[in-house]
């Protein structure tokens, strides 16, 4: 007993595609609901690796107070070096005086006792 093609569906036929029809929406709910879940396991993943901005202002600022003590530790290591370069300087001094000058006092006086005793 086929009907022809224009006539009117059963109910059967209208609530067996009904059903059909809330069957292929719930899955498709379902699969969004899953997609959903889905992204935002991975957007609370992502949330995890970010740093606050707190965190972050405290990362800067400690970063800040570190470069300051190098840049003050570099500054005094400066000024130490200068200060042993002077040092060694004031040192060469003080041993070419020390040793140069009684040479040139006894050179000047071999030169005025040979000057004193050819003058005569």
């Amino acid at each position: 007993m086929t009907q022809p093609p224009s006539a009117e569906p059963t109910l059967w036929e209208l609530h067996r595609a009904l059903q059909q029809m809330r069957e292929d929406q719930n899955s498709g709910i379902q699969q969004l609901r899953d997609d959903l879940r889905g992204d935002l396991a991975a957007m609370n993943a992502r949330f995890e690796e970010t740093v606050s901005k707190e965190v972050y202002q405290a990362d800067q600022r400690l970063v800040n107070t570190r470069v300051t003590a190098v840049e003050e530790a570099q500054r005094t290591a400066t000024r130490a070096r200068e200060a042993d370069q002077q040092q060694a300087a004031n040192t060469r001094k003080w041993l070419v005086s020390a040793f140069i000058a009684p040479l040139l006092v006894a050179l000047l006086q071999l030169w005025l006792t040979s000057k004193a005793g050819a003058s005569p």
